[in-house]
């Protein structure tokens, strides 16, 4: 197939998702015939809004089989993220659908994010400005009040568990302060000299830091086991996906003083429920943000930027990022 892209007609079902206001959405204007914007759509309202589109684009609505049965003349579904759980990708197979989603848009930022994380629970800083809001250095007989220990990373070691992208820029901010830089091999991926199975690594990390997809081999990867096996003055950092980590074994390691922290950037439900495991009040040296690390200006411009090349490959008849099924 190959057309011009300028006679695509396109839906944005979610923009908002994107916090677009101010991004500079020409890329996509002008990637298409014409294109509709849209904040949010629920799903009563999916196959009235798409119902003469050639182009789908979704962040994170999910598409199923019954949307693509009742839109035959539906030709493309742009993903505005890397993940495509919420895409039924046999069902658009099976109607001639292609679906493109967006590659190694926040590498940088994931990789800041996590590093942000990791000083924050290093240098205890939230614990510090919250003492000076209690007022303990102003009434404090010393110019300096060290409560909390303040370590140092240079001389220890990260271990990396997923060696893409992020992972690779996490690895160059962590040489950067004087750290050992260790990569897990991981199932299903090629084979590494330089890597180290997940059960040897963890015994030897100060910090562990995840940069890997979600995936049926990587769904609770760190259960209780595998946590026990880190050093209880480890700290663990999560800017992938929540799942990867056992959420209630999580906060039990905590809890007992089996790890020394944990930074996190996202939960396996988001958002969380107010009895999240990981939300309750008594669990110590946890620092949770709300799966942001993805979200600077650059990053986000970069995913309309790819948008409209992904749109583009497909009119040219050569699509690229394509996503297929498993089945």
């Amino acid at each position: 197939m190959c057309e011009s892209v300028r006679t695509l007609t396109a839906v944005f079902l979610d923009y908002a998702n994107l916090y677009a206001e101010d991004l500079d959405r020409q890329p996509l204007e002008k990637a298409f015939r014409h294109i509709s914007w849209h904040a949010d759509t629920p799903q009563s309202l999916l196959v009235e809004r798409l119902q003469d589109a050639d182009v789908a684009i979704v962040s994170d609505i999910s598409l199923n089989a019954a949307i693509f049965a009742a839109l035959p003349a539906l030709k493309l579904v742009l993903v505005a993220s890397t993940g495509t759980d919420s895409i039924d990708l046999a069902a658009a197979n099976h109607h001639g659908v292609t679906v493109c989603h967006c590659r190694d848009y926040a590498t940088w930022s994931l990789a800041q994010h996590a590093f942000a994380l990791l000083l924050t629970l290093t240098n205890n800083t939230i614990r510090y400005d919250r003492l000076i809001g209690e007022g303990a250095w102003q009434q404090a007989n010393a110019f300096c009040l060290p409560c909390f220990p303040l370590n140092q990373l240079a001389g220890k070691t990260l271990g990396i568990v997923g060696y893409g992208a992020s992972g690779q820029r996490m690895a160059i901010m962590a040489k950067a302060f004087g750290m050992q830089v260790k990569v897990a091999a991981l199932q299903g991926r090629p084979a590494a000299t330089d890597r180290i199975e997940l059960e040897s690594l963890l015994p030897q990390v100060d910090v562990l830091s995840l940069h890997c997809a979600l995936s049926d081999e990587t769904r609770n990867l760190l259960d209780a086991r595998r946590l026990a096996m880190m050093k209880p003055e480890a700290l663990l950092i999560n800017v992938a996906r929540g799942a990867i980590v056992d959420a209630l074994a999580l906060a039990e390691a905590l809890r007992a003083g089996h790890l020394a922290g944990a930074g996190l950037d996202v939960l396996h439900c988001e958002p969380p429920p107010d009895d999240h495991p990981l939300l309750q009040h008594d669990i110590p040296n946890l620092l949770i943000t709300p799966h942001i690390s993805w979200s600077s200006r650059p990053a986000r411009q970069e995913i309309l930027n790819q948008l409209a090349e992904n749109a583009q490959a497909f009119a040219a008849g050569q699509p690229r990022r394509t996503v297929t099924s498993s089945t």
